[in-house]
């Protein structure tokens, strides 16, 4: 099973807010959780996960990441 999360809207505390596309395959389903994969399109970096917690750490740990990298470029811009 595969299912696109497409454009999850993510505020960064700066009064935009950014998006972040995630494509899950789920591979087996064990023991009440899924097993799979989880790439994030804007980065095209691709994570295994063992757990459906596991899964919506990844997904957030991606989001924290996009805000960071936000408030960084908002700090270097020049006015």
């Amino acid at each position: 099973m595969e299912k696109r999360i497409d454009q999850a809207t993510t505020n960064n505390n700066c009064g935009g807010s950014k998006r972040s596309t995630f494509i899950v395959k789920v591979d087996h389903c064990q023991n009440s959780s899924w097993q799979g994969r989880i790439t994030w399109a804007e980065e095209n970096k691709q994570v295994s996960f063992r757990s459906t917690l596991e899964l919506l750490k990844l997904m957030n740990e991606a989001v924290e990441q996009t805000q960071m990298m936000g408030k960084a470029a908002d700090s270097f811009s020049v006015s």
